[in-house]
Parts: C-alpha cells; structure tokens; sequence
C-alpha cells in the first residue's frame, strides 16, 4: 500500500479509536475496546482481523512458538491495544517488535484507560515512534 493510502488509513484507525472511547469511556477491559473496535471498522468499511497469531521465525526457522496481534487492520497497520494506568517500556518495546516481525511499516499502541483518547495513542512507524497529536 503506498504511504499516501496509509496515512489516510492511520487517520480513520485513530478516528475509530476515539469514537470508541467516546461512546465507552476509560477503565474497561483491553478485550471490550478490542470488541467495540473491531465493530467500529466493520461499520466503516475497514477490513480488520483481531487476535491474528503470527509464527515465530528464528534465522528462516519456523518455531513452535508463536505471537498474536490485537488487530491487524487492511494487512498493512498493527494495533496494540491496553487499558493500563500507565505505558511501560515493555508496551512500547513489544509494539516495535511485532513491527519487526511482521515487516509492517506502521503501527499503533492504543491505551484506552485516559481521559483523553489522544492521550493514548503512539505511532510507530518502522524504528521508531512518535505519540500522535492533532
């Protein structure tokens, strides 16, 4: 997908979180906003897949272990959901990884326990992240 379609796609991903978070508030359950959130693509148009396990490979090795993204929206963007008090490293550091792992160019670490939506929100894009603001 050509970065012009991903940014615009990026834009509708925290545009769906916000409304989300909007209609449910903070202090849920990470599994409720991954619920309302997959429905908030469907009714959009936007194709998203949650839970998606992804095999570990190691030096062209598939192991027998593997990871699972929260949702994987158009095959192209990563979601990392939470709902935490705070952000640890390990979040953020798993967010990249997953990046890494997958070949994706961008991706979204989204904790819905703020105040404000855009509070929550960090993108990531290839190496290194940056929290989005309006």
């Amino acid at each position: 997908m050509e970065r012009e379609k991903l940014e615009c796609l990026a834009k509708e991903i925290v545009d769906a979180c916000v409304a989300v978070h909007k209609e449910m508030g903070p202090g849920l359950l990470e599994s409720v906003y991954e619920i309302c959130l997959m429905k908030e693509f469907e009714l959009r148009g936007i194709k998203a897949r949650n839970q998606v396990v992804i095999p570990l490979m190691y030096k062209s090795f598939q192991l027998s272990k593997e990871f699972k993204i929260d949702i994987l929206v158009e095959d192209e963007i990563i979601l990392e959901l939470k709902s935490a008090e705070t952000v640890p490293p390990v979040y953020i550091a798993q967010t990249i990884s997953y990046l890494k792992l997958t070949d994706k160019r961008f991706g979204f670490l989204v904790n819905f326990n703020v105040p404000l939506m855009k509070q929550g929100i960090q993108r990531f894009v290839n190496k290194y992240y940056k929290t989005y603001s309006n």
